[in-house]
């Protein structure tokens, strides 16, 4: 959700404002930072999330509540990064032509993957929990129908605020030289009555309760694995395995969310005047652009949760690289197999030949 702008939705507003004309503005390096960045991310993110979805639609056999997790969490990121192409050209041309509602729809596409992408992977940590933690338990609870129903609340949440937020803003502005901004330059107005509440909302039910909960299931699995019973079908191996599951976890998601996601609190208390001072407006807004950028590469680290969390899609991707492997073998043998039979007429001719001498 970092983006309804990528760019500087909420933190935008960084442009001055009346009230900040003493000042100075610096993070004009932001616009060939996003540049770079989002059209690495849309290639890298495209390429890998088609895969994933290849791999999910067409190869996998098994499908289980991990599983319509990540599927939904894939469908996340398509619909960001297929977005990406508009903010490049807004970054190169400093310009929105496409309209205020494409706009909108751009910011709430943002939102959506952003904390969409958080609440999806919370959802997967607290499965990985209840089946760890609570194996004979939570049996009852851990079905594919309760999944797509947590999934469908996801969905429901995040819209429901992504939408709001995109459409209910001024989300466009014009510039002096007749440009159009699009989810930037907001007014100390706007801030106050509006954008103040939605940080709160956000950070609240979209990044802090999340970031709880995962660390609380990350822990309960670590103290779980720590038993000496724990895990016994697989030994020391499965142990390691979930293991390898929780780091990798709980280092993408820390990496991805919690630099933007402190750093647009800061921004806010800026905004609100609840902190003062050019010094610190000049470090959040140096450390926003470099914060959203890494936010937005999460869709291209999602695909890697996906093969360290689910065994179904490790031995799916075995399974079909095996079977290339093994197809190009046997294409490879077909081919030799005349040589292979000449090779032997010619050592028969030879042993006759010498048998009769």
């Amino acid at each position: 959700m970092y983006n309804g702008t990528p760019e500087t939705h909420f933190i935008s507003t960084l442009d001055i404002s009346p009230t900040n004309t003493s000042c100075i503005k610096s993070d004009d390096f932001k616009y060939t930072l996003y540049i770079y960045v989002f059209s690495t991310v849309f290639v890298i993110g495209l390429c890998s999330n088609l895969a994933a979805v290849y791999i999910f639609l067409c190869t996998l056999k098994l499908r289980n509540e991990t599983t319509t997790y990540m599927m939904n969490l894939v469908v996340a990121d398509l619909l960001f990064v297929l977005s990406l192409p508009f903010r490049i050209f807004y970054f190169v041309k400093r310009d929105w032509p496409f309209g205020r509602t494409l706009c909108q729809l751009s910011v709430s596409v943002f939102y959506t993957n952003m904390y969409g992408s958080v609440l999806f992977l919370t959802c997967i940590s607290v499965d990985r929990f209840l089946a760890i933690v609570y194996p004979l338990r939570s049996q009852a609870l851990r079905t594919k129908r309760n999944a797509k129903l947590a999934c469908c609340a996801v969905w429901a949440l995040v819209l429901s605020g992504s939408l709001t937020t995109g459409f209910l803003l001024d989300s466009t502005s014009q510039k002096t030289n007749g440009s159009v901004y699009c989810f930037e330059n907001f007014s100390n107005n706007q801030w106050k009555s509006s954008l103040s509440k939605v940080v709160v909302f956000i950070e609240t039910v979209g990044f802090l309760i999340p970031l709880l909960v995962n660390v609380f299931c990350s822990v309960a699995v670590l103290r779980t694995l720590r038993r000496p019973h724990a895990i016994s079908r697989g030994g020391q191996m499965n142990k390691t395995k979930i293991l390898r599951m929780i780091v990798v976890h709980i280092i993408i998601f820390c990496f991805c969310f919690v630099p933007h996601n402190v750093n647009l609190v800061f921004y806010a208390l800026v905004r609100t005047k609840l902190l003062q001072g050019c010094a610190v407006e000049s470090v959040v807004r140096t450390i926003y652009p470099v914060a959203l950028c890494i936010a937005v590469s999460n869709c291209c680290f999602d695909p890697v949760i996906y093969y360290f969390t689910s065994e179904t899609i490790q031995n799916s991707i075995k399974r079909k690289s095996m079977s290339i492997f093994k197809d190009k073998s046997q294409h490879d043998g077909l081919r030799a197999d005349p040589l292979q039979v000449q090779s032997t007429e010619q050592n028969v001719l030879k042993v006759f030949r010498e048998s009769t001498v």
